[in-house]
């Protein structure tokens, strides 16, 4: 998921700087929306991971 997200922010940029700020704005939009998701489910895999068996 951090690599789609990181995907997404190199296509903005990419748009961003050959002027199409529509295109640029919403794949900025979606590589945020997808790395705010990564970190929600990173700290929920860290508080309910695997934990030993008693």
């Amino acid at each position: 998921m951090l690599s789609w997200a990181l995907t997404f922010l190199i296509v903005a940029l990419i748009a961003g700087a050959l002027g199409f700020g529509g295109a640029a704005g919403a794949a900025a939009g979606i590589a945020k929306f997808l790395f705010v998701l990564f970190l929600i489910l990173f700290v929920v895999s860290l508080i309910f991971g695997r934990r030993p068996a008693v």
